[in-house]
């Protein structure tokens, strides 16, 4: 038996020993400090207005004659005011003259944006170019000097590592959560089932306001732009998604050189391939993207491939998953040939493919956007292929932008509607647009009918010429 001297020896040895490591456990955790500290000047605030046009109101009876002349005021139209409606998100500075980097859904149908630094300094920013897809957007403010935060090496990032966001969450301005990467390249479809963003999932705690801040490691590179959360109750559940800044830099390059993003294109609709039907086409296990449906005139359809191939590989990255496909596709140049491995009634099969273009939106500058709007105020393109067989649509047109105060804006109508009947004559393409547009009589309340999410809308516009 130990004598209580001994005793007392051992348990100060063991005492030493659970501080020591303790104190090794203190000193694997990050220290954040100095990150923060260099890093929040370059992020910003981003304070948007967005103003509510003004709009007709009224009700239509079955009958008016059978309405006293007495209450015949009560049904006719009726101006509704303007009114304001404000949001927030976060961003931050990629160029010492003034280009900031946010996301799309952030500074979407704002009619004023205003940027706030750390110093409380605050610009009146222009919108150099947005891109729906990717949920990215380029503003722009007239300063000079401005500090900046630099963007990481592409597909460093791992699984387990150590991030930081700062943003302003619920608009408590720069503040600072942590956490580590919890996956790498989720595929997230988007309201209009498009997929052009490898996600990286973190459990950082991201809140309403954080949208468009930076999500860096611990060196103080950028390495995602906070974008999403996933939650039941608004706020953080530890499930939070950013754009990776792969992706970041190609969007940001193009917006500022040409205002829009150019995306390579396929033409094909494709779908998961589970255990089943990876036995049916003789894969060993499920992989890759199975083409269901194609579009006759597009780049796949030319290149050869065929409904029925599973593509395994495009240029140098594995097609795992389907939703791998879409990330490879977008990134692509438009008009390159890439290398395409298949598999075909259970060989596989290698086809070279020349790469479409998926054209993005371009911003109208301020000059020209009343003259581009045209009699409706509205900016349109045609609709794409996949999105017609989607909405089982026989043709329409696409609004890509709405001028503000013109007639579209009065009707309610918003970008990505697809507009098939103006008045009683329905519109299938571009040219049926035009010929219905500069036909129609000015001061007329006429319907206008148009597809939002897959869903058929009437609403009524009128022009004043």
């Amino acid at each position: 038996m130990k004598s209580l001297a001994e005793r007392s020896r051992c348990l100060a040895a063991l005492f030493l020993v659970v501080c020591a490591i303790g104190a090794n456990a203190r000193g694997a955790l990050p220290e954040f400090t100095e990150l923060i500290e260099s890093s929040s000047p370059a992020v910003v605030k981003i304070n948007t207005v967005e103003k509510a046009r003004s709009r007709s109101q009224f009700q239509l009876p079955r009958n008016q004659q059978d309405i006293p002349e007495l209450f015949r005021h009560l049904f006719e139209p009726r101006q509704m005011p303007e009114r304001s409606v404000q949001s927030m998100g976060s961003g931050f500075i990629v160029s010492e003259d003034g280009y900031v980097l946010t996301n799309n859904h952030v500074i979407d149908g704002a009619d004023e944006i205003q940027v706030r630094l750390v110093d409380r300094r605050e610009y009146v920013a222009k919108v150099v170019g947005t891109d729906e897809r990717s949920d990215l957007a380029l503003l722009k403010i007239d300063e000079k000097n401005l500090p900046t935060l630099k963007l990481a090496r592409d597909d460093d990032l791992k699984v387990g590592q150590w991030v930081l966001a700062i943003g302003s969450p619920f608009g408590l301005d720069f503040s600072a959560s942590a956490g580590i990467v919890s996956a790498i390249g989720r595929s997230i479809p988007s309201e209009k089932n498009e997929n052009y963003v490898p996600f990286i999932q973190t459990d950082v705690a991201i809140n309403p306001g954080n949208s468009g801040g930076p999500l860096f490691n611990l060196e103080g590179e950028v390495v995602g732009i906070n974008s999403q959360i996933y939650t039941r109750s608004g706020g953080s559940i530890g499930l939070s998604f950013a754009i990776p800044v792969s992706v970041a830099r190609g969007v940001m390059e193009q917006l500022k050189s040409k205002g829009r993003v150019d995306r390579g294109w396929l033409g094909v609709v494709i779908q998961e391939v589970d255990r089943d039907l990876a036995a049916s086409f003789g894969l060993d296990k499920p992989a890759g993207a199975l083409v269901a449906q194609m579009d006759p005139a597009g780049p796949a359809a030319k290149s050869g491939i065929k409904v029925g191939d599973v593509i395994l590989r495009f240029g140098k990255a594995n097609i795992e998953s389907s939703g791998d496909l879409p990330h490879a596709v977008g990134v692509a140049t438009p008009g390159s040939e890439v290398p395409v491995t298949l598999v075909r009634e259970g060989r596989k099969k290698v086809v070279d493919v020349t790469v479409g273009t998926l054209g993005g939106d371009a911003v109208a500058s301020a000059e020209t956007e009343s003259d581009q709007g045209g009699r409706l105020g509205l900016v349109i393109d045609g609709i794409e292929p996949e999105l017609l067989k989607q909405w089982q649509l026989r043709g329409g047109v696409v609004v890509q932008q709405v001028i503000p105060g013109g007639a579209g804006a009065k009707a309610g109508l918003r970008r990505g509607d697809v507009i098939v009947q103006i008045g009683f004559n329905g519109v299938e393409s571009l040219a049926d647009y035009d010929k219905v547009v500069e036909a129609l009589p000015s001061d007329s309340l006429l319907p206008i009918r148009f597809y939002r999410r897959g869903r058929a809308l009437f609403r009524t516009i009128s022009i004043s010429d």
